[in-house]
């Protein structure tokens, strides 16, 4: 609530060049009760003034040399950054009335001046000033509870995630950091390839789901170390179904993203994949760029039918190939481009390893 006293002790700046006009509204507010009313005669100075005392309420006569009221009123435009010109000009030409409200100014005082007028439209000018770098400084405060809130919303169902996604893959304690090295693969990679914000964001929280489909595959198939039995295989194969029906039809941005990877993030560039055998383009960005993220960290991890490789072959096997994997299984771009960068991913497993 704005009180007589709040108003009261609003800055105010006078800008004249006649000395008697200064001398006479400096009298009238201070017998009005203002108390922190300062003057300047130099336009070219208000811009400055402003900087250091955010005046709640500028008087500005338009008629000056040197720099006229509409100059200075283009100057202090720059100054505001919540778009509210705190200004009342002074003027006697009625043709210059409309033009001030035009260029900014919220209300005017006619010369020769009236009193009653002046502090009726000074208190008013004041009253609305003041309700309104209120209502900005709830604003503020609401913004920033939004901001905190949504950043614990996300570290939750970041939580969340992991803890689903080790639900899937506790039988394995060589897993337990994947799910999370995952995301930070699969951001980077997509800042790497210029792909925007949001993309980012929802890549980095959807990424880990990708193998949730495991949950309902059974023990002696998903820890076997041996190779599969063609029956065992097509078994195994199923978690990217799986993993699609679990996240699938959910209104959140990062479970159909998950779905999309879940579903697609075995199949190849060269359309040897699975579940699909879907091939290029026809398989979904997202699904592409975690594929070869994936792989790395397979590479480099220890496994039930393999131990866990050092960068230097991981990246040898990806670029150059071996018996389980080829360069043409992957999109050319994002193989290039991780390649270029594949340091970051090092590096990333390196600061997030088990």
């Amino acid at each position: 609530m704005i009180s007589s006293s709040d108003i009261h002790n609003s800055k105010i700046l006078i800008v004249d060049d006649q000395e008697a006009n200064v001398i006479l509204l400096e009298r009238m507010l201070a017998g009005a009760g203002y108390r922190c009313v300062t003057a300047t005669m130099e336009p070219t100075d208000v811009a400055g003034l402003h900087t250091s005392n955010r005046y709640d309420l500028i008087l500005l006569d338009l008629q000056m040399p040197h720099m006229n009221g509409f100059q200075v009123m283009e100057a202090l435009k720059s100054l505001q950054t919540d778009d509210y010109l705190p200004v009342l000009v002074i003027t006697a030409q009625p043709d210059q009335k409309l033009r001030a409200l035009k260029a900014g100014a919220k209300d005017f005082v006619s010369k020769p001046f009236e009193l009653a007028e002046v502090l009726a439209r000074v208190y008013n000018m004041l009253e609305v000033r003041l309700l309104h770098k209120e209502l900005q400084i709830h604003n503020d405060v609401l913004e920033q509870r939004v901001k905190t809130r949504t950043a614990d919303l996300q570290e939750s169902y970041l939580e969340t995630i992991f803890t689903m996604t080790r639900a899937a893959e506790h039988k394995d304690e060589e897993t337990g950091a994947h799910v999370q090295r995952i995301s930070y693969y699969s951001r980077a990679l997509a800042s790497m390839l210029g792909m925007d914000d949001a993309f980012i964001d929802a890549i980095f929280f959807a990424s880990p789901m990708h193998d949730i489909g495991k949950i309902g595959i059974p023990d002696n198939i998903l820890l076997k170390p041996g190779s599969f039995t063609p029956e065992e295989w097509e078994i195994m194969k199923g978690h990217a179904a799986m993993g699609a029906a679990i996240l699938g039809n959910s209104q959140s941005l990062y479970l159909r993203m998950g779905a999309e990877i879940a579903l697609n993030h075995h199949e190849r560039w060269d359309g040897g994949g699975y579940p699909g055998g879907r091939r290029g383009e026809d398989i979904p960005l997202p699904a592409r760029i975690m594929n070869i993220c994936d792989i790395y960290d397979a590479l480099r991890s220890k496994r039930p039918y393999k131990p866990a490789f050092d960068h230097q072959r991981t990246m040898d096997i990806i670029t150059h190939g071996d018996d389980r994997t080829r360069p043409e299984h992957f999109d050319p771009h994002i193989l290039a481009t991780f390649t270029q960068h594949h340091e970051a991913f090092r590096d990333i497993f390196d600061t997030y390893a088990a």
